[in-house]
């Protein structure tokens, strides 16, 4: 690489988030690789970080962590990717070697488990250094674009993961508090497991449209419009749903999914709170309900990505925004306050 910097974005404080001129990585590990980022987006959790929800990310940090790339440089212990190679990374840095990673647990790897953008400088920038490279690049095969698998680092994983943690049985009915991309992902990849009926709720009725339309989900609530806890439950003989997956984050979507999931069933959690919340466990103890939550893992992107080559999963539509690097500020404009009916906003590399 000629250039020494780059451009980047980068957070400084609350609210104060700056496209800057950021020296390019370089390699500091053996197992590292530096990725040129072709492709790569604006999240949820990237809002929560520029709002200052997430105080453990220190000014300074390159935000991001969903996006594709080409190898440009590796380090001598790099044995899975070579330059030239055309890749989706994981949003989670794992050894693969640890207690936790022999586990499957990589989101909690004791010899550096990093979450890009939050813990290491992250993706929405002209580079990015990549440690344990090994674990965390897959290879982008023929016929797929980079947009095709643009989410398996992130939203699409973190879906997978709340579909998988709620133990979804065949002829199950599932609700999805939230409909925004994790949302989504996690009604498209619930499909996987067999449910009888997918139950889509959000407030924001342009998003449940879409997830109809698109097939994700076989009903919508609107809880603006009506009780989505009691209609839940009227259409599953008055039980509640065999499933609820809260992916927002939020007070509300909380409280639905645990007062709308029926008896002896799992909720499962994945939405990023800033806040705590309170568990009523005078009420809910009596109501044998299963309980997961936590952050994705990242270990099912290569079974994705074939899920994906076959057709089995397709989340093209939520691209909705694209624009360069340039721009991004106003991708956190648009993204963060859900103007334009943005989905997903996707950045392109940086115009010069």
């Amino acid at each position: 690489m000629n250039q020494k910097t780059m451009k980047a974005a980068v957070y400084h404080g609350p609210g104060d988030m700056r496209l800057d001129e950021v020296p390019v990585p370089q390699i500091i590990e053996p197992d590292d690789a530096i990725v040129r980022v072709t492709t790569s987006t604006i999240c949820g959790t990237d809002i929560h970080i520029e709002a200052g929800g997430m105080p453990e990310v220190e000014p300074g940090r390159v935000i991001g962590h969903e996006f594709v790339g080409e190898v440009v440089e590796v380090g001598p212990n790099v044995r899975n990717a070579k330059v030239g190679d055309k890749v989706a990374v994981s949003c989670v840095t794992q050894c693969g070697e640890c207690f936790y990673c022999v586990r499957g647990d990589y989101s909690h790897c004791t010899t550096g488990s990093w979450i890009f953008g939050y813990m290491i400088d992250g993706c929405q920038a002209e580079y990015v250094r990549v440690p344990h490279a090994n674990m965390g690049l897959h290879q982008i095969p023929e016929g797929l674009t980079e947009e095709d698998v643009l989410f398996v680092g992130d939203i699409l994983s973190t879906g997978y993961f709340g579909a998988e943690k709620a133990r979804i049985q065949p002829g199950d009915t599932v609700a999805v508090m939230g409909c925004g991309p994790v949302g989504m992902c996690a009604m498209a990849t619930a499909r996987l497991w067999g449910p009888s009926q997918i139950i889509a709720v959000d407030m924001n009725q342009d998003r449940l449209d879409i997830a109809v339309k698109e097939g994700i989900a076989d009903i919508a609530i609107n809880p603006a419009k009506e009780n989505a806890a009691e209609k839940i439950r009227e259409l599953t003989q008055g039980r509640g749903a065999d499933v609820t997956i809260e992916a927002v984050g939020a007070k509300g979507t909380y409280e639905l999914a645990l007062d709308a999931v029926r008896a002896g069933g799992n909720v499962s959690i994945i939405g990023v709170f800033e806040k705590p919340q309170e568990l009523p466990m005078n009420k809910l103890w009596i109501k044998n309900i299963n309980i997961s939550m936590g952050l994705v893992t990242a270990n099912r992107i290569p079974e994705l990505i074939k899920l994906i080559q076959t057709g089995k999963i397709n989340t093209n539509f939520l691209i909705t925004h694209r624009a360069p690097l340039n721009d991004i500020l106003k991708g956190y404009d648009v993204f963060g306050n859900k103007k334009d009916n943005c989905l997903k906003w996707i950045v392109t590399p940086f115009e010069k």
